[in-house]
């Protein structure tokens, strides 16, 4: 197995669900250096679990020679984390409304609305020839 490759304030990784585990610890240990409380860690690593799924699953396609890119930036007012894959870009207004009676008893389909729930700010940068960057914004 192909390892992730670590650089300061970003972790690089194939794209596949084995490699979740190893950009969790990434997140949380630059995150607990930083001295962000413990409450706001664990909302981060959450969202950021939920976006790298979304990227290696329906971004990359699961494509292992595809990458998927996790970087922070943190300072006294912030942490942003920005998710970036390869795959084709989509838009996220067509995404179903998992509160909608028809989407309620669906497998999957809340991890957006989950992630909207808890950090301040979510924006999507769309390149259609270069991937989509989900930038993930939490207040200290």
């Amino acid at each position: 197995m192909e390892k992730a490759k670590r650089e300061n304030n970003r972790i690089i990784i194939p794209s596949s669900l084995n490699y979740l585990r190893e950009v969790d610890e990434f997140v949380e240990q630059k995150l607990r250096e930083e001295g962000v409380s413990p409450s706001l860690v664990t909302d981060i690593a959450i969202s950021v679990t939920e976006v790298v799924t979304n990227a290696v699953c329906h971004g990359n396609k699961n494509d292992c020679g595809k990458k998927v890119t996790v970087s922070l930036e943190i300072n006294k007012k912030q942490v942003a984390v920005r998710i970036t894959d390869q795959g084709p870009g989509f838009d996220p207004g067509h995404l179903a409304n998992p509160l909608a009676e028809e989407n309620l008893l669906k497998d999957a389909g809340r991890g957006i609305f989950i992630v909207r729930s808890l950090m301040d700010e979510v924006k999507f940068e769309i390149a259609p020839d270069s991937g989509t960057t989900v930038i993930l914004i939490k207040k200290l």
